[in-house]
Order: structure tokens, then sequence, then C-alpha cells
């Protein structure tokens, strides 16, 4: 149809009818861009922002397991500070020599004679083994305080239990004093296999 003739028809509409067209094409034109365009893209932002909102919910686990983390290497670091700390109070088997001949030196130098100095049998706790020493030492009352406080100054742990003192003779200033001295050191998988393998002999004697 020639464009001309297309107008003339149109002019000779009247104007309601020429309304009606307009609305009609707008409406055809918005429904076709609601469906083509508004639709689909409305429902690509929903999906998206889901997508987002799922994202942010894992970075802010991610955040919390963070934080969490950084305070697991924190309670690490001081607890393997702590523990080292206690190695050092706790001597290891090989050391225990060493740290006896120390007390002896220490009681030598407090002045005090050695009557007796007698380690007893080792004895198995939770995670530590105690080493018990029986003493009996020669000396006034001042230098076994002197003694007393060397050992409770060393780096290692040495408890002085089980205290009697008694005069050499009556009135003497000497005193005869007798002691237990009790170190530690950590228990070891290979002190646990020992006591396993002398409970089998036990059972097997019996």
């Amino acid at each position: 149809m020639p464009t001309g003739t297309f107008f003339e028809k149109i002019e000779k509409l009247r104007m309601i009818h020429r309304v009606l067209i307009l609305v009609g094409t707008i409406v055809l034109v918005a429904g076709i861009f609601v469906a083509l365009v508004y639709i689909p893209k409305s429902k690509e932002i929903t999906r998206l922002n889901k997508e987002i909102a799922g994202l942010e919910k894992k970075i802010n686990q991610a955040k919390i397991k963070a934080r969490k983390l950084k305070k697991f290497e924190a309670e690490q670091i001081e607890v393997e500070t702590q523990f080292r700390e206690a190695l050092n109070l706790l001597p290891n088997k090989r050391e225990i020599p060493s740290l006896l001949r120390s007390i002896t030196q220490l009681g030598s130098d407090a002045e005090l004679e050695f009557l007796l100095f007698s380690p007893n049998k080792e004895k198995a706790r939770d995670f530590y083994i105690e080493i018990p020493v029986s003493m009996e030492v020669s000396g006034s009352y001042h230098d076994v305080a002197t003694f007393f406080d060397k050992v409770g100054r060393m780096k290692r742990i040495v408890n002085i239990l089980d205290i009697s003192m008694k005069p050499v003779k009556s009135r003497s200033t000497n005193l005869t004093t007798t002691c237990n001295a009790v170190t530690y050191r950590f228990k070891r998988k290979v002190d646990d296999k020992t006591k396993t393998a002398k409970n089998k002999k036990k059972k097997k004697k019996t």
C-alpha cells in the first residue's frame, strides 16, 4: 500500500480513533519490550542477586573461619610456648644424673655433709614421672636453710618433702636433717613400653 494513501486514511479517522491507535501502538511496543527485554533482564537480575547473596554469605563464613583460624594459631603458639617452658622445668632422662650432681654440689656449697644421697624407684604419673631421692645431711640450721633455698631457685623443678631435723648431740647446733628431694621428667612412649614389658614378665612368672 502506498505511504500516502496510508496517511490519508489516518487523517480521515476521527481523533478518538487516532488516540486509540496511538495508545494501542504504545501498549504493543511496551508489551514487546516487557516480553523480550524487561522480563528476561528481571529474571537475570534476580538470579544475579541470589548469586551475590550466596557469595556474600560464603565470604562472611570465610571471614569467620579466618578469625577463628587466627585465634587458633595464636592459642597454638601460646600452648607451644608454655610447653617449651615446661620442658625447661622438667629434665629428660639423660639430664637426671647431671641434675642430681647439681643438687649435691649445692649442698656442698652450703657447707653440708652428705650422709645419704640415694635415688629411689621412679613413680609414673599421668604425663610425667617422679624421681624421688632420699637425703640425709649434717650441718647447721642456717646451712640447711641455705641449701633448701638454693634448690628452690633451680631452673628445674625440685621439691623438698618430708623434712625431719634433730641435733647430732644434745644441745648441739649441728643438725642431722633427713628429707626427700623429688624431681620430675616428662613421660615418653618408651617409658610406657618398658612398663608394659615389665608387667608381661611379671605375669609370666606368676
